[in-house]
């Protein structure tokens, strides 16, 4: 947990003692609270060897039927970026907050299994997972597969190509998880915006279906984002620094605001 303490940061009248009392609890984590960790962004690792391409060469089912090889490079490159990395303050202060509310909805559309390795138990992935590999042929995730040197490797059920299990530019996200991030939008209390920017659809949609549900939202992030407004709680701040003063300021100091 992190060492910022409850008393630099004044929460909004209520929501201590809203969160307290939630049954449910549903929060989208974007790009923002992994980059706390060192994870590049995506627009972030288009350096070096890689900065004379644009994303869209590389992550598109187009760019992989005209250059497998190059695509599985460029992500097997990423996931070696990403396995160096580790949780922080902020996704273990998440993983706490599920073990105190009766039901905790961690959306997320970061793909580097952060969330999981924090503790957090009910993840919906929503880009995927850069871990993971499926086949492109077939759409399923394949777990074991021929290692003999072949780039990419090869569907050990179809014989076809295997690619990364992320959402490419062009790709609709995942039916079950978005499915199942939908209800949690409608369905929760207290509803958590953290570290993302609110731009790209249809994840950015979610807190204004629970803001319309008349749930309690509450923006998380360094910065203003399109979320803003009158009726949506703002936290202001890095994840890692306020995620752990909110969940010590609601459940572990026994006070409210």
């Amino acid at each position: 947990m992190s060492n910022y303490q409850q008393s630099e940061m004044a929460f909004p009248v209520g929501l201590l003692e809203t969160l307290r009392g939630a049954r449910h609890v549903a929060v989208l984590t974007g790009a923002g609270i992994s980059a706390e960790s060192g994870v590049p962004t995506f627009r972030d690792v288009m350096t070096g060897l890689w900065a004379q391409y644009d994303p869209q060469e590389l992550a598109t089912p187009q760019a992989f039927m005209k250059n497998p090889k190059l695509v599985w490079e460029w992500y097997d490159w990423r996931r070696k970026l990403v396995s160096q990395v580790a949780p922080n303050a902020g996704h273990y202060a998440l993983a706490e907050m599920e073990r105190h509310v009766p039901l905790l909805t961690l959306i997320t559309q970061n793909v580097d299994s952060l969330h999981q390795q924090a503790g957090s138990t009910r993840v919906l992935e929503l880009h995927g997972n850069i871990h993971r590999v499926k086949c492109f042929k077939e759409d399923t995730v394949i777990e074991q597969w021929e290692k003999n040197g072949e780039v990419p490797p090869r569907c050990p059920n179809c014989g076809g190509m295997l690619r990364p299990d992320v959402v490419w530019f062009g790709e609709s996200l995942p039916e079950q998880p978005f499915n199942e991030a939908a209800l949690a939008a409608l369905h929760c209390d207290v509803f958590l915006s953290i570290g993302t920017s609110g731009l790209v659809e249809p994840a950015a949609s979610l807190p204004l279906v629970a803001l319309r549900r008349n749930a309690r939202v509450v923006l998380v992030n360094p910065e203003e984002t399109p979320l803003l407004r009158e009726d949506v709680d703002f936290l202001r701040g890095p994840a890692g620094a306020v995620l752990p003063a909110l969940v010590h300021a609601t459940w572990a100091s026994g006070t409210d605001e």
